[in-house]
Formats: structure tokens, sequence, C-alpha cells
């Protein structure tokens, strides 16, 4: 009997405390599965859209350019004897740049020419001599065959001059291409080469450029093509110089590019300004025209997924994820074309936490326009 006494004296606190244990448990099961408290909603700040007056503009980048620009090159082989290049300085059309040696073809050259006098001379004999064969033919004094062998040596050496004097012009020419002249007035670059170095045509003697007129090239997206025109006005700034300069479009490419979806377009700048380069990088504003009706919100609105633009929209209490697409922007706000119109109120703040259909409460709300 004790020891059945014992054995409940045990037990019992065990079987106690088990079942407490499960009455926790169960009860904070049913904690846990129960319905979750419902998360406040994101407090967060809103714009409502109105239309304003957009002078739509981008701001593209653009090189200097040259009205004319060449490098020199010679159109032979051969040694540098003459070096009439002065860096920096303005050359007129056709000044003499550079002379190659020509030693070799004023020698051939004076050789033709002993030539072609000594054959002179043996003409004019053989023209006397073809003028007495035929006075002795009219009086039959020779025979026809006679005759017609004076006749032929006549033909020949005539035939000999003409050959000479071809070799002779063909030797001026090439002494032509020794000579290298400026092929416009312009401004000359550095000296690449030096007095008796032995260039080739794929040599660059110098540079030399028109600067009197400059121009600009830039190129704009290709969904701006269509709004380009000649005459066009375009504004455009430089590095280290603290004022705008002015250009008017003078043509476009015929075609965009395929690569980067682009289209060249070149202007001539307004004046001469001593600071522009031909080779600077420039800045360049152009106005695409004035939109009336344009809708504007800020540009940290948008929410870029993809090839897709999103903004959240305020529909009641919920943030409504809208697609959109965008035209032109500054430094602070971007055209929406498609997606919204004029009295929708955009998000503004809190995007990095919102969700679709997400609670939402607004703290404050303004109208935006156009700055």
């Amino acid at each position: 009997m004790r020891k059945i006494y014992l054995y409940i004296f045990i037990i019992a606190p065990l079987f106690i405390a088990a079942c407490g244990g499960k009455d926790k448990k169960g009860k904070g099961a049913n904690a846990n599965n129960g319905t979750p408290q419902k998360q406040p909603p994101l407090s967060v700040e809103a714009m409502i859209v109105a239309s304003s007056t957009l002078n739509a503009q981008i701001e593209i980048p653009g090189t200097i350019l040259a009205n004319e620009s060449t490098e020199i090159h010679p159109e032979s082989s051969g040694r540098l004897v003459l070096l009439n290049v002065k860096e920096g300085a303005l050359v007129g059309k056709g000044t003499l740049l550079a002379k190659l040696y020509d030693g070799d073809m004023l020698a051939q050259l004076n050789s033709l020419n002993v030539q072609i006098k000594k054959a002179e001379v043996q003409l004019k004999i053989a023209q006397q001599s073809e003028d007495r064969s035929a006075k002795l033919l009219k009086i039959q004094g020779i025979s026809q065959q006679d005759y017609d062998m004076s006749l032929l040596q006549v033909n020949n050496i005539m035939a000999d001059i003409n050959v000479l004097r071809a070799q002779q012009g063909v030797i001026k020419a090439n002494m032509t291409k020794l000579n290298v002249y400026a092929p416009y007035s312009g401004k000359l670059g550095l000296k690449q080469v030096s007095p008796g170095a032995f260039v080739t045509p794929a040599s660059i003697i110098t540079t030399i450029s028109q600067v009197n007129q400059l121009k600009i090239q830039f190129n704009i997206p290709e969904k701006y093509s269509a709004q380009v025109k000649k005459g066009q006005a375009v504004d455009f700034t430089i590095d280290g110089v603290n004022k705008s300069f002015t250009a008017t479009v003078l043509a476009t490419e015929d075609a965009v590019e395929a690569d980067t979806r682009s289209l060249a377009v070149r202007a001539v700048i307004t004046g001469n300004d001593p600071a522009l380069v031909p080779g600077a990088f420039a800045k360049v504003k152009m106005v695409l025209g004035e939109d009336k009706d344009a809708l504007l919100i800020p540009n940290d609105c948008v929410i870029p997924q993809g090839r897709k633009k999103m903004i959240f929209l305020a529909r009641g209490n919920k943030a409504l994820s809208t697609e959109i697409t965008t035209g032109v922007r500054d430094s602070a706000n971007i055209q929406v074309l498609t997606g919204i119109q004029q009295g929708d109120t955009v998000i503004t703040s809190g995007l990095l936490f919102l969700k679709p259909n997400a609670d939402i409460k607004i703290s404050q709300i303004k109208a935006k326009t156009a700055e």
C-alpha cells in the first residue's frame, strides 16, 4: 500500500503540470492563429496634377567644329627639303607649305629636253630630205618607194618627239606632287614632321582649319527629329566660359543612326568668339516648342520597372500603381504624356514603402505647376 501511495504522490504533480502546459500551449496557438492586427495606413504626401505652359527643351552634348578642317598629307613619297609651316599662323590659299626632293626628276627632265632638241634637229633634216625627194619624184628622178622611205623617216622622228614630250609631261606632273600647298585660307596647326624626314602619303605634315566661321554638331533623340527645322536657333555653353552662345541649324543628317537612334544636327555659330575652339565640348539647349497643357510631376515620383515607368496615384485611401509615358524633363520635373490627367492625385513621398493597393493617409497635398 505504501508503494501505491508513493507512486500516486509522484505521478499526480507531473500529470497536473502536463495538463497545465497543454492549456497554455493551446492558448498561445489560438492567439497566433487568430486574425492579425491591421497595420495603420502609411502617411504620405501628394500633389494634385494641374496643366501648365511648358517651353519644352532638351539639353544634349555637342562638339564645336571648324568650318573646314583638313590634314595636310604629301601626294608622293620622298625626303622633305622645305617645310614652310609656322604653327598657329594664318595662311592664304595656295601657300607653299612643304617641298620634297626633286633632284632626280629634274635630271630626267633635263635629259628629255636634250633628247627632244636632238630629235627636232633630226626632224628638220628629214623634212628637208623629204622635200627634195618630192621634187625628184615629180620629174621621176627617184622611185615612189624611195620617196616613201624619206616620208616614213619624217613621221618616225615626229612620233619619237611626241613620246619624249609625253614623258616630259608625266615628269612635270609628278614634280607638282612634290609640292604641298594650302588648299584654302585658314589657320595652321602643329608641325608633325621636320625637314629632312622621309614622308609618304600617309604622313601628316600639319593641319589647317577655317576658324573664321565655326559650326557645332550634336545628336538629338529620334523622337524629337521631326521638331528640328532649318534656321532654328539653339543656345549652348562651354566649360570655363560664363556666358551663352547662339547657333542656327544649318542641316540635319538624311537618316537616323541605327546604333544610337539619334539624328545628327549641324548648326552655324553666330559670331566669332575667340573662346570657341574647334573640338571643344558644348552643352546644347534646344527648345522643341511650347505646350500650353503640359502635365508635370517631380522626377522622384517616377519608379522605373524594366522598360516601364510607374507612379502611384491616390484613389480614396488606396495607392494605385499606374504606368505612364514621359516626355521632356529638367532637373526637377518630368512631362507625363499618358497615364494621368488633370486633377489626379500623385503620391510624392513614401514611395519606397508603398505597394499596390496599400492603405494610405495623405498628410499634405498641394497643386503642382510648371516652374
